[in-house]
Formats: structure tokens, C-alpha cells, sequence
């Protein structure tokens, strides 16, 4: 699966568009990263960028464009209406498809150590990689500015985490970390009053509004601070205000961590909210992009109030969310332009399952030695997969199986995970043939070009060996599945559960025969016996499971 990471970059140049771009170019000649935005700001005297990448690519592709701007802006000459402290301002990395907070964490101290060690810029961690806890704030990292820097560098408690405890005149501080993707998302109201929506706002907005007596004084507590009412809603941020464009008032959100409050958990909230108050919720907009993760979970939470199964194909939930979270009320929303993992180029078919049915048959039974018996074993996992889904969502809709609803809702989402990995691992399979190939185009006229090319087929048998593997551990799920479905299911598609099991066993045994095709070509024997013991024995437990599932199902039948 592709990992990926996002990144966003903040520059404290917003009226220069030549150094702008030139920054930018940094970050966009880096292989395996997407530049997705570039937005300059006059005032603040700032941009802010965002690109996605592989997690190596992202730490390449920062420390390229740190090293422009140090080199590129002045902070001794820098005004704006923006706090900042540095030429690079602030770098937070953004976990999104395949890596964890942890992993950006990693990132960040990569990033920060060579940054420091390199450019000699001092460098705090921030937010989640965050050393300490009166550093987990960008803004109380940020107290004073580049102007407070040469005093807070001579003391103890503000030593940089990475670089220098001196003063970089030009380039200021940087400060990088680890956060959860923000998601700027609008709530649209029947009205034109942005007091009322206000309202709404104050009503779900974390930090909630102010207390006031009955003369509309502000409460204040002993010390003078002012008493809030917190809101409903944790790590969000709101206001109400109007939309001249939209002839609207729309209630606007920042959705600081999206796995605690996600979009359509804030909507609902705001929904219930707006008709206490006798408005109606008619819409919503995203503004920027959201994680495929924030609509898939919409997508389940709106197939479930319905009493659907959510174990649907993913084309379908994100239908489902976009259509249940009126976004396409203001203009068209199009899942391949708003969904960053889509922009990135992620996709659910590879080459070989974008083709018709009739073209994979046509593709497969030419001279080609790939596609094969590989693909076609993952293909064979793909459609065991689908049918047990299909009993399984089949079962959620009859009333007799009311008792094991739930057990089948979540019998079909497993199903369209398994379905999703093994139609991945047709195309996986032909690309790691193809890498094989290459291998052995290499050259091998001189010693070490031959020891090259020698690693280099090591490491593409390994490659093209673990991948029908992988079929294999699929395959096995599939059977296990397709066995659950037979058991519970629906008696009057027992046969599809059969059929299922079926499939998964052909796809453990044919990926088993692609697995041992490779393996005596290998020099590590230690691995490759080992791989082959392991395959000997999911095969074995393949047999006997399906032995399982077709007792079941002619319990079934019978």
C-alpha cells in the first residue's frame, strides 16, 4: 500500500512571487511528491504551501525548500501582519494514507536534526513531536516574534531541540512537527442572519462564548479572567458569518483533529443545534481537501441511520457522504479534485483492473508472459471476497437474520477491505514481474556490474515471491469469511458462500505454485525455506477450511 504523508510548509514571504516560486520549484523537483497548493498572502506577508508525498520524499522536499527560503528571505527586513520567527515559519507533517502520528513524529526529528545540523537554523518541535510540554503550542513558541529570538536563545529553558542556541539573523527559528489534518469545512443555514448562525457557532465551537448576567455583563472569575461556556464539540473551531456570494450565513469550521470530531459528526451536531434555534441546516462545503479516511467514515455513518449495511464498495460510501452532507449544495464536488489521497494520484485500480472484463481476458491469453497465473490467482481472491460480501450484506436485509445484523455488517465491510487488497495485488503481481525482468536487463560486464545485478535479482525474486504470498494470507481470509457468511448467512445463497470459499482456495493454491516457481532461484535458502514452510502450511489449512465451508453449505442445501 502507498504511504503518504501531507506537509505544510508556512514562508515568510507573501509578496515576492519570484522567491515564492523558486521555493516552491524546490519542493515540486523532488520524485514522489504532489505540489497541491501555493497561497500567498499580501498582508500576513506569508504563504503557506501544501504538498503531499512518500514519507522520504516529504522530509526531502521540506529540508529543499527550508534551505531556499534560508537562503532566499531576510527576516531582519520581514514585516507582516502574521507572527512568525523565521524564514521558514512553521512545518507541521500530517499523517494521511498508510502512516501514523508516530510515524510523522519520526519525521519531524529527521527533518528538525538536519535542518539544525546543516543550516545551522535553531529548530523547536512542536504540537504532537513536542519535547515538552510548554512547547506543544506554535504560539507560545512563538511569544515575541523573530524580534524576542536573540534574548530566548541565551536561556536555559528555550535551548533549540536541533541546531545552534545562537541567533540566525537572516533566517530567524524554524519550528517543525506532527499534527492532525485541519479540515476548513462550512455549514450552510436558511438565512441571511450571521448573528443567528453566530449563535450556532457559540453553541458548538469548543471554546463555546463568554457567560454574561442577566444585564449582559461579562462573568468573571476571581483573578478577572472571563467565564466561558464551553461548547459540544472538542478540537473545533467556529464563527457564524454571511455569505454575499451565497445570499447564505453559513456557520465556518476548523476541524483541528478530524479522528475526534469528524465532518459529519459536526454537521449533525450543527443540524440538531440550528433546530433548536428554528433554522434548518440545507447544505455544506469543504473548503481545501479532506483524508478519503473523514468521507469513508461518513459514508459508514450515514448507511447505518438508514439501517444499511456500510460493508460497501468505496465508490459508494463517498456517493452516499457527499450526497447525505449536502456538499455539492454550492457547486460540484468531485471526489478526484477534493479527496487529497485521490489528488495524489492513489487509486483503487491499477492498470490491469481498469480494463473491461473482456480486455483482462484479451490482455491475459496473448503472447505476454504478464499478466499470469499470479494476477489471475489474486483476481481469483477478489471474486471469493466479493461474493462473501455479497451473502453478507444479502443476510442484513432479511428479517429472520435481525439476530446477526450486526455480526454481518461487519462480516461485509472485512469483505470489501479483502476485495480491495486482492484486486490491488493483480496489478502488484505483473509489477513485480516486470521488476524482475529488469533485473536481469542489467549489466554484468565487469565484476561489479555482475554483484549488482546479482542484489539486484536477489532483491526482485524476494519481491516477485512475496507478493502471490500475500495472495495466499488473503486467500485463507477469503475461505474464513466465505465460512462465517456459510454458517450465519442467509440459507438461500449458501451456494455463492460455497462458491466463495472456492475461489479463496484456488487463489491460496495458484499463488502457492508461484511462490515455489521462484523460490529455488534464490540464494538466501534459509529465507526461502522458511517462506516455503509457511505457504505449505496456509495451503493445508486453505483445504481444510473450505472442506468446512462445503459441509455447511450442503447442511444448506439439504
Amino acid at each position: 500500500m502507498k504511504r503518504l504523508v501531507e506537509c505544510v510548509p508556512n514562508f515568510s514571504e507573501g509578496r515576492d512571487r519570484e522567491v515564492i516560486d523558486r521555493i516552491t520549484a524546490e519542493i515540486a523537483a523532488v520524485e514522489g511528491v504532489t505540489l497541491l497548493d501555493v497561497d500567498p498572502g499580501a498582508d500576513t506577508n506569508r504563504t503557506v504551501v501544501t504538498f503531499i508525498g512518500e514519507p522520504d520524499a516529504a522530509v526531502e522536499a521540506a529540508f529543499r525548500a527550508i534551505r531556499k527560503a534560508a537562503e532566499l528571505i531576510d527576516m531582519r527586513r520581514h514585516h507582516g501582519a502574521h507572527p512568525r520567527q523565521g524564514a521558514t515559519d512553521v512545518c507541521p507533517f500530517v499523517p494521511l494514507m498508510g502512516t501514523t502520528m508516530e510515524d510523522c513524529v519520526a519525521l519531524a526529528r529527521r527533518l528538525g536534526e538536519r535542518v539544525g545540523r546543516e543550516l545551522s537554523i535553531p529548530v523547536y518541535l512542536y504540537e504532537a513531536a513536542a519535547t515538552r510540554p510548554e512547547r506543544k503550542s506554535l504560539a507560545d513558541i512563538r511569544v515575541g516574534e523573530y524580534e524576542a529570538l536573540p534574548e530566548k536563545l541565551g536561556k536555559p529553558e528555550w535551548e533549540p531541540d536541533f541546531g545552534p542556541a545562537e541567533m540566525n539573523e537572516k533566517a530567524g527559528a524554524t519550528v517543525i512537527g506532527a499534527r492532525e489534518f485541519l479540515i476548513a469545512f462550512n455549514v450552510n443555514l436558511n438565512t441571511r442572519n450571521h448573528k443567528k448562525a453566530n449563535a450556532v457557532a457559540f453553541d458548538v465551537r469548543t471554546r463555546g462564548r463568554a457567560k454574561r448576567d442577566e444585564q449582559g455583563n461579562l462573568l468573571r472569575d476571581a483573578d478577572g479572567n472571563v467565564i466561558r461556556e464551553a461548547g459540544s464539540l472538542p478540537e473545533v473551531r467556529g464563527i457564524g458569518w454571511y455569505i454575499d456570494e451565497y445570499q447564505m450565513a453559513q456557520i465556518s469550521m476548523n476541524l483541528t483533529d478530524y479522528k475526534i470530531t469528524p465532518p459529519h459528526v459536526a454537521l449533525e451536531e450543527v443540524r440538531q443545534r440550528a433546530l433548536d434555534r428554528g433554522l434548518i441546516v440545507t447544505g455544506s462545503e469543504l473548503v481545501g481537501l479532506i483524508p478519503r479516511e473523514a468521507m469513508l467514515e461518513a459514508g459508514r455513518y450515514y448507511l447505518r441511520r438508514q439501517g444499511t449495511s456500510p460493508g460497501q464498495p468505496e465508490e459508494e460510501l463517498i456517493r452516499i457522504a457527499v450526497q447525505s452532507m449536502g456538499l455539492s449544495e454550492l457547486k460540484p464536488f468531485d471526489p478526484r479534485e477534493k479527496i487529497i489521497e485521490y489528488r495524489a494520484g492513489f487509486s483503487l485500480a491499477g492498470p490491469l483492473m481498469r480494463l473491461s472484463g473482456r480486455e483482462f481476458l484479451n490482455e491475459l491469453s496473448t503472447d505476454s508472459p504478464a499478466p499470469g497465473g499470479g494476477s489471475v490467482a489474486a483476481l481469483a481472491g477478489a471474486l471469493g471476497a466479493s461474493l462473501a460480501t455479497m451473502v453478507a450484506n444479502l443476510t442484513t436485509r432479511n428479517r429472520k437474520y435481525r439476530d446477526v445484523k450486526e455480526e454481518m455488517f461487519a462480516l461485509a465491510e472485512r469483505g470489501q477491505a479483502l476485495k480491495d487488497r486482492l484486486t490491488a495485488l493483480v496489478d502488484e503481481d505483473t509489477a513485480a514481474f516486470d521488476r524482475l525482468l529488469e533485473s536481469y536487463r542489467l549489466p554484468k560486464g565487469t565484476e561489479e556490474e555482475a554483484a549488482v545485478r546479482a542484489r539486484a535479482i536477489e532483491e526482485a525474486v524476494k519481491g516477485a515471491t512475496l507478493v502471490p504470498f500475500t495472495v495466499m494470507e488473503k486467500g485463507l481470509e477469503v475461505i474464513d469469511l466465505a465460512l462465517e457468511v456459510a454458517r450465519k448467512g442467509l440459507a438461500a445463497s449458501a451456494s455463492d458462500a460455497g462458491v466463495g470459499a472456492l475461489m479463496g482456495r484456488t487463489a491460496v493454491e495458484g499463488a502457492h505454485l508461484n511462490v515455489k516457481i521462484n523460490l529455488p532461484n534464490l540464494s538466501d535458502r534459509e529465507w526461502a525455506e522458511e517462506l516455503l514452510a509457511r505457504a505449505a502450511g496456509i495451503e493445508t489449512k486453505a483445504r481444510e477450511r473450505t472442506a468446512e465451508v462445503l459441509a455447511a453449505v450442503e447442511e444448506n442445501l439439504g
